[in-house]
């Protein structure tokens, strides 16, 4: 049950050459108007606990474990404060907002692009003065390829993040290739997607959706999940990425009434976590 079919035609979606890559990401949008229709749908609830975004909230503390996890790998170049975090479909701004409150983090800057999302994030982030100091939460209703490249390092950010989005693109390669520009060297792209194994289609759709109705139907469309090895595959062919051991990968399994938990091999078969750091200079 936990094996993981692949078609030919998802792994070409995926896993082109490095230089059609790159020259299809200049012509193509990642935004899907679908996509982001479902999300408007549920923006107003965003930010209830118990409402359809209840297992983000639940997740959100794994995702600063997942990082500190890659920061504790060494070699990095990264600082142990005053991080710059890029949060690429920070929806209603769970993640963002809690980042921005660490001590340890100087400034997030968090994308969406989706205006009423967007409004969201800003409307709730309006409680907290803290959200409000100059420079320490910004939030930019814009998709990534609409982001201005950073020109030099100081520019560049320590987490890019890309938390339950990839499973969202219909064209997740020229999408990450994207990305990869504003993640600084010596700093970390982080993400947590879900593989595409029958064992998460039971799960995510049949349980999830159809049977217990932990998400709302129609937010997943499994033929988009992907697997571990292919994002591996995909970063092996990025020049300066990922070296002594600058790649991890961690399962996290939903346990109802105990909440999201780390398991070790999980990234196999269900929802996981992923982080690659970038080659620091020399």
């Amino acid at each position: 049950m936990g094996a993981r079919p692949m078609s030919l035609n998802y792994l070409l979606r995926f896993s082109r050459g490095s230089k059609s890559l790159r020259s299809y990401a200049t012509s193509t949008s990642s935004v899907n108007p679908t996509e982001i229709s479902h999300f408007n749908a549920l923006a107003s609830t965003w930010w209830d606990p118990y409402g359809s975004s209840r297992l983000l909230h639940l997740m959100n503390p794994l995702r600063h474990d997942f990082i500190s996890s890659c920061h504790a790998l060494k070699p990095h170049s990264s600082p142990q404060k005053n991080f710059r975090y890029l949060d690429i479909g920070c929806g209603g701004g769970i993640f963002a907002e809690s980042a921005a409150r660490l001590s340890k983090v100087a400034s997030v800057t968090a994308i969406d692009p989706s205006m009423e999302v967007i409004e969201v994030a800003k409307q709730h982030a309006r409680k907290d003065p803290i959200l409000q100091q100059p420079g320490r939460l910004e939030y930019l209703n814009q998709a990534i390829e609409d982001l201005e490249v950073p020109r030099s390092p100081e520019e560049m950010y320590d987490i890019v993040s890309l938390f339950e989005v990839i499973e969202h693109i219909s064209r997740p390669a020229p999408f990450l290739e994207n990305c990869l520009p504003f993640v600084k060297p010596g700093g970390w792209l982080v993400l947590s997607t879900i593989a595409r194994t029958w064992t998460s289609w039971v799960t995510t759709k049949v349980v999830a959706e159809d049977i217990v109705g932990l998400v709302p139907k129609g937010t997943h469309d499994w033929s988009k999940y992907i697997n571990e090895d292919e994002l591996r595959s995909f970063f092996a062919a990025q020049k300066g990425w990922g070296i002594n051991g600058g790649t991890k990968a961690l399962g996290c399994i939903y346990v109802p009434g105990l909440g999201w938990k780390m398991v070790s091999g999980g990234e196999q078969w269900g929802n996981y976590f992923f982080g690659i750091r970038r080659d620091p200079e020399v």
